[in-house]
C-alpha cells in the first residue's frame, strides 16, 4: 500500500498544442482503448528512462 501511495498523481504538466494534433493524438489514443493521459505519461517515463543511462 504505501508503494502505491508514493506513486500517487498530485502534479499537472501543461502542454500547449494546435487544435488538429490535438484532436488526432486524441483520436488515435481512442482508436488504441488508451488515455491521451496515459500515452504522455508512457513517453515521460521512457524518455527518463533511456535518457537517465547517459548521465
Amino acid at each position: 500500500m504505501e508503494n502505491t501511495k508514493s506513486k500517487k498523481k498530485n502534479s499537472q504538466f501543461i502542454v500547449r498544442l494546435n487544435d488538429m494534433e490535438r484532436t488526432e493524438f486524441v483520436e488515435l489514443c481512442e482508436e488504441l482503448d488508451t488515455s491521451a493521459a496515459r500515452e504522455v505519461r508512457r513517453f515521460i517515463r521512457c524518455f527518463i528512462a533511456e535518457n537517465k543511462k547517459q548521465t
